[in-house]
Parts: structure tokens; C-alpha cells; sequence
């Protein structure tokens, strides 16, 4: 073929694939305009059999476009999640509900080498009251607040089963520091903060005798009490100070959630409770299970305390008489302090 042919049919092509190129373009852009004008979803045949085949209604396609996040941008929310025993925090986004961070806690973690030296060790062992302790039950985050709103910039979480409370620095999503209150065994009713995060609160789950103590249930009544932690917290440094901490002592009842009054109720907090009827259970002794003599009373308590007045108190004259000598040091007592109010029995 001549160089002249050759360049004449190479033309030739072009025209005829530039022509197609608008067709299609031309056919597009109309079929587009039909389907925007009659507002229909306008799926393409292939995702329309695909919600055919999955048995999907334009409905399921549209939730599924609402919580759809690409890849590469950024969730809308943060939703802190309490790992339970796993001893971890898991960070979700919302709404793509993607598992972004698990955050080692108050376990060894190998994703991130939490537990694994580069002074995580050091945090972990801080706490371990005697034993090896490598499990928790985690319950509850809380974002610290400012003004009695959330700022983001920590998070504090607590160990059920072991009575303990971490910090997390939300700069980085790492733990920072995890104290142990020598006082109460297990908690439930934290980490509440204060509007300003002055203090977090941790409250006991289940009666024990204060300060880690043993007694026998026989002396349940006597011995047993309920306890409310207020840990002091120091924003500057962004650490609990022990030396600054108190708390206060509660019938043995056991608390379940806390939380601190804010606008009108600020300088209260407040702890609702169950098993009123203090009863132990013994199911081999011929009495009756825990979850029968718990839920005998029609309603529980409330407790109400004056944080802002217990904190005031201190010194010798509020030291106890009788028990472990670190227990008199931080507990604040007087019936001005703290008042029950009566509240539908839960159980």
C-alpha cells in the first residue's frame, strides 16, 4: 500500500471512531437527562441485577449509600466502644462503622505492640495489686468535658472486675496512665467526669469490705460497704494525682451507673443502686438465689452527693477509726454529704 493510501485509510478510521465516540457520548448524556427528569434511581442494568440477585429494593440501596464511606475519607463521628474482657477500647467510625483503632489498655495488645516494651510494660505492671493481673472487663468511656461538653481530648475507661481506671490521650489514641483504687474491689458506675473534668468518677459494683479486705458474708451487714471514688484529675499534665484523690463511703448496697450534675445541678453527683435487700444468695444453703432477694424491695435508691462540699472536707477529723489506715486517709463521711432518694427497683 502507498504511503498516500496508507494515510488516507488511516484518516478514514479516525473518523469513523471519532464519530462513534460522540454517538455513544450523545446516546449517554440523553439517557441520563431521561433519567434525572423522571426521577428514577437511574441504575445501570448491572446494578439493577445485582439488586435482583441479592433480592435488594431501592430502599436497601439507598441506606447503603448513606453509611458508604470511600475509602481515604474521613468518618463523620468517632464511636469509643468498651471492649469488655478483652481489656481493650475499639474506635468505630460512623457511619462507615469500620473498625479504625483498638486501643491496648489494660491488656497486652499485639496489634500495636501495647504490653510489648517502649514503656507500655511499666503502665500495665503499675496495677497489679499483688498478682499478675493480664484480663479486665472494660466498661463505660467517657470523653472528658469543659463547660459540661465534650472536648475530645481524653477518654477515661474502668476495669470492672479489678477496680481499676485509664487515662487515654485522644493526641495519640494511647493509654497514659491506669491507677488502682486501693479502697473498692470492682467498679460499675464510671468514668463519669465532673463539667470540667476536676474529677472522674468511679463507684463500686458489689459490697466489699474497704480496702480489699476479706470478711466472711456472714458479717455482710457490718463490714460490707459500698464505695464512690472522686480521682482528681490533672489537665495540665493530663494524669489522675492520687495524692489529690477521695471518696466516700455508701451503704452495701450495689451501685450500678454515675454521672455529675451539670447547669443547675452542678456540684452533685449522682449513683443509682439495687439489691436494697443486701441479700448474698446461698442457693446451697437452702436460701434463696442473689436474683430472687434482690428484687424483693419495689424501689432502690438514688444516691445524691455534694461533691463540691465533700471535696472541702479532709483532715484528722475525717479519718476513720477503725480499718486499713489508707482507707481513713481518703474517705470523707457526714450525712450533709450525701442523701437516697427513692428510685424503681431494677435489678
Amino acid at each position: 500500500m502507498s504511503t498516500v493510501r496508507r494515510k488516507a485509510a488511516i484518516g478514514a478510521m479516525l473518523v469513523v471512531a471519532t464519530a462513534a465516540v460522540f454517538s455513544c457520548e450523545n446516546k449517554a448524556e440523553k439517557q441520563f437527562q431521561a433519567q434525572q427528569g423522571s426521577g428514577q434511581l437511574g441504575a445501570s442494568a448491572s446494578i439493577k441485577d445485582l439488586m435482583k440477585a441479592r433480592g435488594l429494593n431501592e430502599a436497601d440501596v439507598q441506606a447503603a449509600l448513606e453509611t458508604y464511606t470511600p475509602s481515604g475519607k474521613k468518618d463523620d463521628y468517632l464511636l469509643f466502644a468498651s471492649g469488655g474482657q478483652s481489656g481493650q477500647v475499639l474506635v468505630i467510625g460512623v457511619p462507615s462503622m469500620r473498625l479504625l483503632k483498638q486501643i491496648g489498655v489494660f491488656t497486652p495488645e499485639p496489634w500495636q505492640g501495647w504490653g510489648y516494651g517502649d514503656g507500655s510494660n511499666d503502665i500495665l505492671n503499675s496495677t497489679q495489686m499483688g498478682k499478675k493481673l493480664t484480663w479486665a472487663d472494660v466498661h463505660h468511656p467517657a470523653l472528658s468535658e469543659m463547660k459540661g461538653d465534650y472536648d475530645g481530648e481524653y477518654l477515661f475507661v474502668n476495669d470492672k472486675a479489678n477496680g481499676r481506671v485509664a487515662v487515654i490521650d485522644l493526641k495519640d489514641f494511647a493509654t497514659k496512665q491506669i491507677v488502682a483504687d486501693p479502697i473498692l474491689m470492682s467498679n460499675h458506675g464510671g468514668t463519669f467526669v465532673t463539667p470540667n473534668t476536676d474529677y472522674v468518677i468511679e463507684g463500686s459494683q458489689y459490697p466489699a469490705p474497704l480496702g480489699r479486705e476479706y470478711e466472711p458474708l456472714s458479717a455482710f451487714k457490718e463490714k460490707y460497704r459500698g464505695f464512690v471514688m472522686f480521682w482528681k484529675f490533672d489537665r495540665a499534665k493530663g494524669r489522675i494525682d492520687p495524692s489529690k484523690s477521695w471518696g466516700m463511703e455508701l451503704p452495701p448496697y450495689s451501685q450500678d451507673l454515675a454521672d455529675a450534675g451539670k447547669l443547675d445541678s452542678d456540684g452533685w453527683a449522682f449513683i443509682n443502686s439495687f439489691n436494697t435487700e443486701m441479700a448474698t444468695g446461698g442457693d446451697l444453703d437452702g436460701k434463696p438465689p442473689i436474683e430472687s432477694g434482690a428484687s424483693q424491695n419495689d424501689m432502690d435508691y438514688l444516691h445524691v452527693i455534694n461533691w463540691r462540699k465533700a471535696e472541702q472536707r479532709g483532715g484528722d477529723d475525717d479519718r476513720r477509726d477503725e480499718g486499713p489506715p489508707h482507707v481513713g486517709d481518703r474517705c470523707r463521711r457526714g450525712a450533709h454529704l450525701h442523701r437516697r432518694v427513692q428510685e424503681p427497683a431494677r435489678m
